[in-house]
Formats: structure tokens, sequence, C-alpha cells
């Protein structure tokens, strides 16, 4: 039996610990198809609890914690930290489970992690439902992104380096958190900014990372087979806008979805929407996504 992570966690929350050295806080619970459930750079296991009701009721569901966020303790170094190393993670989790292929439900950065996955072994993803992968360098397929991109490194990406190497942790989550999301400097609850801090190593590993966005090429995503659904939020910031748009472009085979009522976060903004939404998508294609652990 896993040892729990942490005296406080859960009872049902366990860890993987994976050959490379990671250990992975994660929840499993339902029956039916696998799916996997992966969060954003600033969320966590938790990130999922208004799907995880809705999806265990059809699925048998796995949501983690990628490696450096709560209550994970991998305090291994990775200056060139991304998509790929999580992506790998998430490979050695599916091993630790014994789950041959399952459906990827990403969010933000999670997304990424998901398609850097699907395309390195695409025979594990049985169906992607993915939310705006942040695959920065989509952006410069446009002259709208290209735009876009300047202007949130000008305006989020290098203030937030900056505070996180000076060691202003508070001040860089909520650049990040308002930058990503739209709104400038983020105004935290004190709950808010708790949950922040508490995932303040992942978002910093990335944010000064050397390759914090790799290259998923567009013949690499065209070629995927799998059924794919990607989702976005009608009131989504520009940058995530555009990237999402020239995504799409290089991937005609998906489905796409505009989540209303919804920014970045579609499934935390509208999860009514997006959890029915993704269990049609599932339901239209169960024929391809019956493989079980």
């Amino acid at each position: 039996m896993n040892d729990l992570v942490s005296p406080d966690a859960p009872a049902t929350l366990r860890v993987a610990r994976l050959p490379s050295g990671v250990t992975l806080a994660h929840d499993v619970a339902g029956q039916g198809p696998p799916l996997v459930f992966i969060h954003g750079v600033m969320g966590d296991w938790r990130s999922w609890d208004a799907q995880w009701p809705a999806f265990t009721a059809h699925h048998r569901c796995l949501r983690y914690s990628r490696r450096y966020n709560h209550p994970n303790h991998n305090t291994m170094p990775s200056p060139d930290h991304s998509a790929l190393h999580e992506a790998q993670d998430l490979l050695g989790l599916l091993d630790h489970l014994g789950w041959e292929r399952a459906i990827l439900v990403g969010s933000s950065y999670g997304s990424f992690a998901a398609l850097a996955l699907a395309v390195q072994h695409p025979e594990r993803c049985a169906a992607l439902a993915l939310s705006e992968p942040p695959m920065m360098k989509y952006a410069q397929h446009s002259a709208a992104g290209r735009e876009a991109e300047a202007r949130f490194r000008a305006d989020v990406i290098e203030p937030a380096n900056a505070a996180f190497r000076r060691g202003d942790d508070e001040t860089a989550a909520r650049i990040m958190t308002g930058g990503i999301n739209g709104q400038g400097v983020a105004t935290l609850t004190p709950e808010g900014m708790s949950r922040r801090l508490q995932n303040i190593v992942a978002m910093k590993t990335l944010a000064l990372s050397s390759d914090e966005f790799p290259w998923l090429a567009p013949a690499w995503l065209a070629a995927l087979a799998m059924p794919v659904l990607l989702l976005a939020g009608e009131r989504t910031p520009p940058i995530h806008a555009e990237i999402f748009r020239n995504v799409c472009a290089a991937m005609p085979q998906a489905e796409q979805v505009i989540v209303p009522d919804a920014g970045h976060g579609t499934s935390r903004d509208n999860p009514a929407f997006f959890n029915a939404t993704v269990l049609d998508f599932l339901e239209r294609h169960a024929p391809a996504t019956t493989t079980h652990p």
C-alpha cells in the first residue's frame, strides 16, 4: 500500500514513487474507461473538484498533482523544465497504475503536457479533451499572435520573472495570476494567495526554465489520430485566444468548442458547460475510448 503524502492529506490521496525518483500525489475513483485530469501551472489535484462527481460516474478517473505542485515534495533541480518532463512524469504514473491507455483531460499547461505525451506516445492516449494549451511559440504564426505575445512578455512574463529572481514570490504570484487570467495584477483573497503559494515552486520552476514552451511541430499535432476536443473560453485574454486559434489551425482533425461565460480557466469558470461538453464528446467517441486498466 502506498503511503499518504503527508499527515494532513485526505485519506483518498496516495503517492506514486516513479523510477525517476519523482513522487506524485494522486486520487483515483469511479468505474469505466480510464481518464486522467491534468491541471494547470497554478493548480493541483484539487483543481478538478467541480469535475470529479460528474466524471467518476462514467469513468475510472485519476487526478494528480504535477511534479512541483502541492502536496508533492519533489525538490530535484530542473533548469530546462517543461511540458516534456511533465509528459514523462505522466507516462510513469500510467505505468505505475498499470493503465495502458487513458483519456486525457487537461487545463492550460496540463493540456500542453497532455499533447506532449500524445505526440511522444500516441498509443497511450485514447482521446484528448484539452483547454487552451499555452504553446507560446504558436503565437508567432500570426501577426495578431506576435503582438499579443510581445504584450504578454512585457506585462506579465518579464515582471513576474524579475519578482521571482528577487525572492518576491507573492508579487510574482499576483502578476502571473492576473496576467494568465487577463486581469492585470491580481487581487487575491488570503485563501487564494495561500493556494498560489502552495504551488509557487511549480510556477517558479516553469517561469525560470530555459525551455518553458518547447516546440511541438504542427505536423506532429496534425498526425494525432485519436479523438481530440479543443476548448477555449469566450472571454479568454488575447494571448490565449491567438495561441488557441493557431493550434486549432494545426489540428484540423480536432473538434473545437468555445465555452461561454469563461476565461482561460474553462473548467473552473463554467464547470456545468465544460462537464457536459466533454462527457458528450467522450460518449460520441466511446468505441475508441473503452480500454480498461
